[in-house]
């Protein structure tokens, strides 16, 4: 099952337009961890040079979240439709693939 998610949410980001937004519900810690760090690894991190400087590490294509913490349903919602509990939303729209 975690193959399968990994290889959706990299197929996902192939065929999404640089502009176009992917978002993931997940019910399971373990899934959403997955999808926060895939998110996380094509966002990037700034990793200081030993010359000094700086530089950006991420994967391909490069994203922004949307979302710096996890969606999870209201009070209201929780209400309606109990088994949501346990739902966290991660949104992230693609960026342009140039280098920064």
């Amino acid at each position: 099952e975690m193959q399968e998610l990994q290889a959706a949410l990299d197929g996902a980001l192939d065929i999404l337009s640089p502009g176009g937004r992917l978002a993931v519900i997940t019910f399971e810690s373990i899934t959403d961890s997955l999808v926060k760090h895939f998110l996380s690894a094509h966002e990037g991190r700034r990793v200081s040079l030993q010359q000094g400087g700086e530089r950006l590490e991420r994967q391909e294509p490069p994203v922004r979240r949307l979302t710096r913490k996890v969606v999870t349903p209201g009070e209201t919602e929780l209400q309606a439709n109990p088994r949501s509990r346990s739902a966290k939303l991660r949104v992230a729209e693609r960026l342009e693939n140039s280098p920064v």
